[in-house]
Order: structure tokens, then sequence, then C-alpha cells
């Protein structure tokens, strides 16, 4: 294949994830986001893949994994357990640990840390604060440098879309279990 053609194609698989992105920050449920979200990690992970930035691609496999289980939080009581807070995270490390590359390595795992911790609360105001303050930045730093165009855009506009969600819905609105039973 043409490099130049692989740069594209590698390159619109990251833009395809920022759809994805871009959308579960304009639905108030926290279960459509989870969804959302993991659709985006399956493209970002496959273009981390791509790029050789294998510390981000195994934090996202493990962001598909947790995603999936919080979509059926309330349905069992076994995903409602907070040691899997401890799970999320030690593997997170582990697969730094496994890919690392340097100091970049640990900004996955940072965003991983935080979003898994704050999706754990079931609570939207707190998700999108974690996600506005530590994974979107972290993430954003990272695309840089591994050269995820599609990354750095998907996190400049999360940062947006997280502020026009919180005033679409407004700050009160956030707070709480979003996913009812």
């Amino acid at each position: 294949m043409n490099l130049d053609l692989y740069n594209v194609l590698t390159q619109g698989i990251g833009f395809a994830g920022v759809i994805f992105f871009l959308i579960s920050y304009q639905v108030k449920s926290n279960k459509s986001l989870f969804i959302l979200q993991t659709l985006g990690c399956i493209s970002f992970g496959v273009q981390f893949s791509l790029l050789g930035a294998y510390s981000g691609c195994l934090s996202l496999f493990i962001n598909i994994i947790r995603n999936v289980m919080l979509t059926k939080y309330n349905e069992y009581k076994l995903i409602r357990w907070k040691g899997w807070i401890g799970v999320f995270s030690v593997s997170a490390v582990l697969a730094a640990l496994l890919t690392w590359n340097g100091p970049i390595s640990l900004l996955p795992v940072a965003g991983t840390i935080a979003g898994t911790a704050a999706y754990w609360t079931n609570n939207a105001r707190n998700i999108r604060t974690a996600n506005l303050t530590v994974n979107a930045p972290c993430m954003l730093i990272y695309d840089v440098l591994v050269k995820s165009w599609g990354g750095v855009l998907n996190e400049s506009i999360t940062i947006i879309a997280i502020v026009v969600s919180i005033i679409r819905f407004g700050w009160t609105a956030l707070n709480g279990d979003v996913i009812k039973k």
C-alpha cells in the first residue's frame, strides 16, 4: 500500500472516532455515553495500533471493557463493585509497563484511572469533570506526541462538548445517578 494512502486511512480511522466521542457528550444518559465512547475507543485503539502508539492502544481497549461493563451498571450488583476501579487502574499501569515508551506512556494511564474512578460514581457531573480536567488534557498531549490528528481534534472538541453539555443540561441536572434503576 502506498505510504500516503496508509497515512490517510490511519488518520481517517481517528476522525471516525471523533464523531462517536462528539455525540457521546451530547446525550444525557450515561449508558448511551458509554456505548458511544466504546465505539470511539475502538476507532482510536485501531488508529493507535497503526501508529505504533501501543500504550494508548491498550489503555483504550481497557476502557472498552470498562465501558461495556458500565452499560449494565444497574443490572448486575457485581458491576457496581467499587473494586473494579482498582482492577482497571492496575490493568492500565500494567499495560503501560508492557508497552513502555518513556513518560509518554503515563498519559493514557492517568486518563484511564481518572475516568474509571469517575465512571464508577455513576454521576454525570463527576464523569464530565474527570474527562475535562484529567482525561482529555492527558490524551490531547498524547495525541500530539503520537501524531493522532483525529485524536487532537477529538480531545479539543471533547473539552468544548463537555462545557456545552454542562450549559445544555445544567450543572445541577448532571448531579446524581443518571443510569436509573
